[in-house]
């Protein structure tokens, strides 16, 4: 068994909807795109799908935001952004999506070319309840860059509580390869909500992610145990861990402290059980749940900075969409202000 895989991704900042948004964004994603290795042709695109989806959320929508971070798979570094809003929803998504298509302002390139312009673009809308919209860009850009609804793999979005710029909250996803050639990888997923909010918060929660990263034994126990190792002298942390077999039709799953773990599909939800305790103070005797996996389901982890008054089930056609969209669309429903937030999607062919 090799690790193939090992998903990052470094929040840079969360803009809030205001006059100011799509020109700060813009200004923001350009430098990243710089500062990352991108050419000035490519960096310019991602500025202009940052535009246009930000205007669209300054100008059309309730309690908006959006975020720009660093994502990382191997030596490959990419920008990526999610908005979120609370309202009112897109009525007619593919009219949306026609070139030329705009409203009140925007630059009216159309969310079709944004879908073009990015590597990887997903949009789910709910009229009444609100939109969420991912745009992934890799320096050299793809050939042909087509909406990814549907995909498969894991994802998660963090936002940090207000007045923070830095999230107490972290999660990491690695994939492993198993068995013969063509059978499903095994993909074990790790959430940790670092005790408070703040730096220190945020110091607890990096080093369990690098613990994970660095950790040789990935059974759920082997990684939390690792993990509770790194976290002495920080503020410790709730922590869960999530292993995804898919040749074996099973989830095995350990947790420790207030972080939440549900299999979900089309039918409802079920809920995964962790034991009271906080990862590097006072840690528990771990025992591992083993669950079976939904079909066409999915397994979602979040933090307490989400309440779990959620119901999927209430937006239609969720389970098709990628686990980001997923996740923000998730954060948007249940999140909470006083409180650092995070969420990671697992789904797959399962």
């Amino acid at each position: 068994m090799n690790t193939t895989a090992f998903l990052e991704c470094e929040d840079v900042a969360w803009f809030r909807d205001g006059a100011s948004l799509a020109t700060t964004a813009r200004g923001a994603a350009a430098a990243l795109a710089r500062r990352l290795g991108f050419t000035s042709h490519r960096s310019a695109e991602v500025a202009l799908a940052v535009t246009e989806a930000a205007t669209n959320v300054q100008r059309h929508s309730v309690d908006g935001g959006l975020l720009l971070r660093v994502v990382r798979s191997g030596a490959e570094a990419g920008v990526e952004f999610l908005t979120v809003d609370s309202g009112p929803g897109m009525t007619d998504v593919p009219a949306a999506m026609v070139d030329g298509a705009s409203s009140a302002g925007t630059l009216g390139i159309g969310l079709g070319a944004v879908a073009r312009l990015a590597d990887h673009f997903d949009l789910h809308s709910v009229p009444g309840r609100g939109t969420v919209l991912s745009a992934r860009f890799w320096p050299r850009g793809a050939e042909s860059a087509t909406p990814l609804p549907g995909t498969s793999g894991a994802d998660g979005v963090t936002r940090p509580i207000s007045g923070e710029t830095v999230c107490g909250d972290a999660w990491a996803v690695r994939t492993l390869v198993a068995g013969p050639e063509g059978a499903p990888p095994v993909v074990v997923v790790m959430l940790c909500d670092g005790l408070g909010h703040g730096p220190l918060a945020a110091r607890a929660s990096q080093a369990a992610v690098g613990a994970f990263r660095d950790c040789a034994d990935l059974s759920p126990e082997g990684v939390l145990t690792a993990v509770d190792r790194a976290l002495r002298g920080t503020r410790g942390g709730a922590v869960a861990v999530a292993r995804i077999e898919p040749a074996e039709g099973r989830v095995r799953y350990c947790g420790i402290g207030n972080v939440s773990g549900f299999l979900v599909d089309a039918a409802g939800r079920r809920a995964l059980l962790s034991a009271p305790g906080i990862v590097g103070a006072q840690m528990r005797r771990l025992r591992t749940f083993e669950e079976p996996l939904p079909e066409h389901g999915a397994l979602v982890m979040h933090s307490d900075g989400l309440t779990e008054r959620w119901d999927h089930t209430a937006l239609p056609g969720l389970l098709r969409h990628s686990p980001l969209v997923m996740a923000g669309q998730l954060l948007r429903e249940a999140a909470v202000r006083r409180d650092d937030a995070s969420v990671v999607v697992v789904k797959g062919a399962w």
